[in-house]
């Protein structure tokens, strides 16, 4: 490997302690994607006539769908023979490990749940909304990966590699990085599209972009990151590749119906 300087990352994931108490990056810019995806989904309730007050119980149930899923998600796709082996690490949430694909699939639970609830907020309508704000998140979460100097991208010697000084002295690609500007740039286009086209957009079309781009980014990306999974290394894609195929598939079929079935839809009314 050619020998040059490259940028050397070494910043504390914690941001500040007061005695036992510590207020991590990950933690803070994870909150900061579900406030800011508050306020976006106030705006749209606010746009499109729906009530406001249904919008703290949405969260609660799009934290608790996150979190449960992104967890479950770690637990059963990426290392299973050691929190089976080890059942009571699997709740310590705080120790890391969290798959977003397992927080996609928590989110669309949640979402149906929620809707039960309120069966005036149709469960698309609500998905194809909620998938704006995400992407933003996700945007976030892998911001407090970097501070977390984890989801390593694998050696190279690119000008911009980065060494992550507090796992080792190899150069890297910031994989990281990667997925959070190209989950930005996402989330540029959907909430575009949104503005667009308000209460006329086209059922499934949102959802379907967000899973055709977000995981399509995280198929390509995953070549240039470190194999997650434990019992993986010997497929020719990796977990985090496998899993986005079919979600790939799904915003697929999403967008075909929103070609077919939208294009002269009525706007949702409350």
């Amino acid at each position: 490997m050619p020998d040059r300087s490259y940028f050397v990352w070494d910043v504390s994931p914690v941001l500040f302690s007061l005695g036992p108490f510590s207020v991590r990056w990950y933690g803070l810019l994870f909150a900061l994607g579900f406030v800011l995806g508050y306020f976006f989904m106030r705006s749209v309730y606010r746009r499109e006539g729906r009530p406001e007050a249904d919008l703290d119980r949405l969260l609660l149930y799009l934290l608790a769908g996150t979190v449960v899923g992104a967890r479950l998600g770690h637990v059963l796709f990426y290392d299973p023979a050691y929190y089976f082996s080890h059942p009571l690490e699997i709740p310590q949430v705080w120790k890391g490990g969290l798959a977003s694909h397992g927080g996609a699939l928590g989110i669309l639970i949640a979402v149906y749940l929620y809707h039960r609830r309120t069966p005036d907020q149709p469960y698309l309508w609500l998905l194809d909304r909620i998938a704006v704000p995400t992407a933003l998140a996700g945007a976030f979460i892998r911001l407090g990966n970097l501070f977390n100097s984890e989801i390593l991208g694998v050696e190279t010697d690119v000008p911009w590699a980065v060494v992550f000084a507090r796992v080792d002295a190899v150069p890297r690609h910031p994989a990281q990085l990667y997925e959070s500007l190209a989950y930005l740039l996402v989330f540029g286009l959907l909430r575009h599209t949104y503005r667009r086209f308000g209460n006329r957009t086209p059922r499934g079309l949102l959802l379907g972009l967000f899973f055709v781009l977000v995981f399509t980014a995280r198929f390509f990306i995953e070549f240039v990151k470190v194999r997650q999974a434990a019992f993986g290394e010997a497929l020719p894609l990796s977990m985090g590749q496998l899993l986005s195929l079919p979600a790939v598939a799904a915003g697929g079929v999403l967008l075909w119906h929103a070609y077919r079935h939208g294009r002269n839809a009525p706007p949702v009314t409350p």
